[in-house]
Protein backbone atom coordinates (compact mmCIF):
# COMPACT_ATOMS: atom_id res chain seq x y z
CA UNK A 1 0.00 0.00 0.00
CA UNK A 2 2.46 2.51 0.91
CA UNK A 3 2.26 6.05 1.85
CA UNK A 4 0.71 7.19 -1.10
CA UNK A 5 -2.26 4.71 -0.21
CA UNK A 6 -2.50 5.74 2.83
CA UNK A 7 -3.16 9.66 2.02
CA UNK A 8 -5.80 9.02 -0.55
CA UNK A 9 -7.55 6.88 1.53
CA UNK A 10 -7.30 9.14 4.65
CA UNK A 11 -8.78 11.86 1.73
CA UNK A 12 -11.70 9.49 1.56
CA UNK A 13 -12.64 9.93 5.39
CA UNK A 14 -10.96 13.45 6.27
CA UNK A 15 -11.65 16.64 4.09
CA UNK A 16 -8.37 19.10 3.57
CA UNK A 17 -5.62 16.46 4.14
CA UNK A 18 -2.19 18.61 3.94
CA UNK A 19 0.25 16.81 2.97
CA UNK A 20 4.04 17.82 3.67
CA UNK A 21 7.70 16.46 3.10
CA UNK A 22 8.91 13.44 4.53
CA UNK A 23 5.70 11.19 5.03
CA UNK A 24 3.95 13.48 6.82
CA UNK A 25 0.65 14.54 6.77
CA UNK A 26 -1.71 16.88 8.38
CA UNK A 27 -5.48 17.32 8.53
CA UNK A 28 -8.22 19.34 10.94
CA UNK A 29 -10.04 17.30 13.96
CA UNK A 30 -12.51 18.20 15.53
CA UNK A 31 -12.81 16.21 18.93
CA UNK A 32 -16.31 14.43 19.64
CA UNK A 33 -15.93 12.85 23.26
CA UNK A 34 -13.68 13.77 26.23
CA UNK A 35 -13.07 16.25 28.30
CA UNK A 36 -11.72 17.89 24.68
CA UNK A 37 -14.78 17.30 23.01
CA UNK A 38 -15.91 20.35 20.87
CA UNK A 39 -12.40 21.60 20.57
CA UNK A 40 -10.69 21.79 16.84
CA UNK A 41 -7.30 20.49 16.62
CA UNK A 42 -4.35 19.51 13.99
CA UNK A 43 -3.36 16.21 13.99
CA UNK A 44 -0.35 15.14 12.18
CA UNK A 45 1.25 11.40 11.39
CA UNK A 46 4.54 10.41 10.16
CA UNK A 47 3.85 7.55 7.54
CA UNK A 48 6.21 4.48 6.96
CA UNK A 49 7.23 4.22 3.65
CA UNK A 50 6.19 0.16 4.31
CA UNK A 51 3.06 1.58 5.58
CA UNK A 52 0.64 -1.05 6.25
CA UNK A 53 3.06 -3.36 7.16
CA UNK A 54 4.06 -0.85 9.96
CA UNK A 55 1.03 1.73 11.28
CA UNK A 56 3.01 5.14 11.83
CA UNK A 57 3.46 6.25 15.64
CA UNK A 58 1.25 7.74 17.75
CA UNK A 59 -0.22 11.34 16.50
CA UNK A 60 1.26 14.85 16.29
CA UNK A 61 -1.57 17.30 18.11
CA UNK A 62 -1.45 20.81 17.92
CA UNK A 63 -2.12 23.16 19.75
CA UNK A 64 -0.65 21.86 23.04
CA UNK A 65 -3.64 20.83 25.53
CA UNK A 66 -1.41 18.60 27.90
CA UNK A 67 1.33 19.56 30.01
CA UNK A 68 4.55 17.85 28.37
CA UNK A 69 5.44 14.72 30.63
CA UNK A 70 8.09 11.98 29.06
CA UNK A 71 7.00 9.52 31.51
CA UNK A 72 4.19 7.37 32.70
CA UNK A 73 1.36 6.75 30.18
CA UNK A 74 -2.08 7.09 28.74
CA UNK A 75 -3.78 9.60 29.65
CA UNK A 76 -1.53 12.21 31.11
CA UNK A 77 2.29 10.36 30.63
CA UNK A 78 4.34 9.97 27.42
CA UNK A 79 3.80 13.55 26.28
CA UNK A 80 6.72 14.91 24.33
CA UNK A 81 7.41 18.05 22.35
CA UNK A 82 7.02 17.25 18.63
CA UNK A 83 10.71 17.56 16.78
CA UNK A 84 9.24 16.98 13.42
CA UNK A 85 6.42 19.03 13.30
CA UNK A 86 7.61 22.40 14.85
CA UNK A 87 7.15 24.25 18.78
CA UNK A 88 3.53 24.18 18.34
CA UNK A 89 2.73 20.44 18.02
CA UNK A 90 3.16 17.70 20.67
CA UNK A 91 3.91 14.00 20.41
CA UNK A 92 1.69 11.82 22.21
CA UNK A 93 3.77 8.31 22.54
CA UNK A 94 0.38 6.31 21.98
CA UNK A 95 1.72 3.41 19.26
CA UNK A 96 -1.39 1.31 18.28
CA UNK A 97 1.65 -2.12 17.04
CA UNK A 98 0.39 -4.06 19.94
CA UNK A 99 -2.86 -4.90 18.48
CA UNK A 100 -2.53 -3.79 14.40
CA UNK A 101 -1.63 -7.11 13.41
CA UNK A 102 -5.36 -8.20 14.52
CA UNK A 103 -6.95 -5.17 12.62
CA UNK A 104 -7.79 -4.98 8.92
CA UNK A 105 -4.74 -2.49 8.72
CA UNK A 106 -6.64 0.67 7.53
CA UNK A 107 -6.68 4.24 8.00
CA UNK A 108 -10.14 3.67 9.92
CA UNK A 109 -8.22 1.68 12.59
CA UNK A 110 -5.66 4.55 12.78
CA UNK A 111 -8.92 7.04 13.34
CA UNK A 112 -10.28 4.75 16.03
CA UNK A 113 -7.26 4.79 17.88
CA UNK A 114 -7.09 8.64 17.79
CA UNK A 115 -11.03 8.78 18.94
CA UNK A 116 -10.07 6.09 21.57
CA UNK A 117 -7.56 7.98 23.03
CA UNK A 118 -9.45 11.12 23.41
CA UNK A 119 -12.60 8.87 24.54
CA UNK A 120 -10.44 7.55 27.45
CA UNK A 121 -8.91 10.94 28.41
CA UNK A 122 -10.93 11.42 31.02
CA UNK A 123 -12.72 14.65 32.97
Amino acid sequence: MGRAEFVQELKTLVNDVQEMPDGRVVFPYLVQTGKFAGKQLRIGFEIPQDFPAIPPSGPHISPHILPLQSGGSHPSGGIHASSSFGPEWQYWSRPIKGVWDQTDRSVKVILAHLRHLFDTQGE
